[in-house]
């Protein structure tokens, strides 16, 4: 009896141990049916110009505004025009270090009034989904970094924003977001 017990607890710990030892091996990359890797599909190019609101972040210019996002191949940048068409601020291309797409969820300003009232509770419980384009950058020639947030309409524009950013900018893929390699110097 006492053998069979020690047969089990030894059976048991082995167990344990062999599954500690498979979770902790690295993940594999995510695959097909036939083996091969998958990659995740690139977005279509952004249109040249896009609807967006300034949020905040880059050095001299604190107040949120409406405006267009212009992609300058000629001059090597990204623009911000407000809503007269007038260049507010700019991005050198070379100046973006990172980029991501971020999203969070919020109350509209209706929900909450509407749950200060009496019974008008459950309107605190309405969020929507706000979406950004944040956009880290270090301008070499005036020495200013910073981290730059665009708010935009939607999923699909904001992925195909980033995506159209991070190659004409040379960044990498780093999983969800693209970042500037260090170079070797």
């Amino acid at each position: 009896m006492l053998a069979t017990l020690r047969l089990l607890l030894a059976i048991t710990i082995l167990v344990s141990v062999a599954g500690a030892v498979v979770a902790q091996r690295p993940r594999a990359t995510a695959q097909d049916s036939t083996g091969d890797p998958v990659t995740e599909p690139t977005p279509p190019l952004a249109p040249s110009t896009v609807d967006a609101k300034y949020e905040g972040g880059v050095f001299g210019y604190t107040k949120k505004m409406e405006g267009t996002l212009r992609f300058e191949d000629s001059a090597q940048r990204l623009v911000f025009y407000d809503k007269k068409d007038k260049e507010v601020l700019f991005v050198p291309y070379n100046a973006v270090t990172g980029a991501y797409a971020d999203s969070h969820k919020v109350e509209p300003a209706a929900a909450t009034v509407a749950k200060h009232i009496p019974y008008g509770g459950p309107a605190g419980l309405i969020k929507t989904t706000v979406r950004y384009l944040t956009v880290q950058y270090n301008d070499p020639d005036s020495k200013v970094s910073g981290v730059a947030s665009f708010r935009l309409e939607n999923k699909d524009i904001i992925d195909s924003v980033l995506f159209t950013l991070a190659s004409k900018a040379g960044l990498t893929r780093r999983g969800q977001i693209f970042v500037r390699k260090a170079s070797s110097d």
